[in-house]
């Protein structure tokens, strides 16, 4: 998969940082990765606050270095008879700890508006704050359930060149029979640190849900002020 050209209107007139809308390729993100990638989504059988539910211990590549679906990590027949609460302290159990990868929890009916408005503006735009500066991360959302992040400097060096940094998965499979959707935060290089990685996928999805600045971005980008929106994420960055 790679950054498809979907909303022509989403970047093109973003003029502060001079964005094109051009395709940016994920299929060699592995390929600067390390083997440990690979424990990202590949993991031993365990078991988690219930003697029945299990990860999944699974072996393929991926051009993709998040999980595609939920079932390449839980048995998913296995959390029928559970409730939404006990499927949330599964997911969050066994995402603590672990390396570059984040769970997130929320009710079915936030998720579904989440990937609802992502669908319809797949463009959008992070400040990450080092020091006294800054760089841009740019977003695009892909159907079915992901995002993807990569650096705008490479982005706009060469959209197809341009490797992500950090995918984001939103997994609805369970929103309408237990009310919960289940996220996920692949940070996959090393270049990003753990907590820029977090706060960039906490504010990508309170953008979304919020939706004003994100709708702007896409469908009315002369009026997105790009410097006001960086002062804004300047101050709370360090909340």
């Amino acid at each position: 998969n790679s950054f498809r050209p979907a909303a022509k209107e989403a970047l093109h007139r973003s003029r502060a940082y001079n964005i094109t809308t051009k395709p940016i390729s994920s299929s060699r993100c592995l390929c600067t990765l390390t083997s440990s990638s690979h424990t990202m989504i590949k993991h031993e059988h365990k078991r988690y606050n219930s003697p029945d539910i299990q990860f999944v211990q699974k072996r393929s590549n991926f051009s993709f270095a998040g999980p595609r679906k939920l079932s390449d990590l839980m048995k998913v027949d296995l959390l029928q008879d559970k409730s939404n609460t006990e499927i949330s302290d599964v997911w969050m159990t066994y995402h603590e700890g672990k390396e570059k990868v984040h769970g997130i929890v929320m009710d079915g009916k936030k998720g579904r508006n989440l990937l609802g408005k992502a669908a319809q503006c797949p463009f959008f735009i992070q400040p990450v704050f080092r020091g006294e500066g800054h760089f841009m991360i740019v977003s695009q959302f892909q159907t079915p359930n992901y995002f993807l992040l990569a650096l705008l400097e490479d982005y706009k060096m060469d959209p197809a060149a341009a490797q992500p940094i950090l995918t984001v998965s939103v997994f609805d499979d369970l929103a309408e029979t237990k009310d919960v959707v289940l996220l996920r935060c692949d940070i996959i290089n090393r270049g990003i640190e753990d907590d820029e990685g977090y706060k960039l996928c906490q504010n990508l999805i309170k953008d979304y849900l919020e939706f004003e600045g994100v709708h702007m971005f896409n469908k009315k980008p002369d009026a997105f002020d790009v410097d006001e929106f960086v002062k804004e994420k300047e101050q709370k960055w360090n909340e």
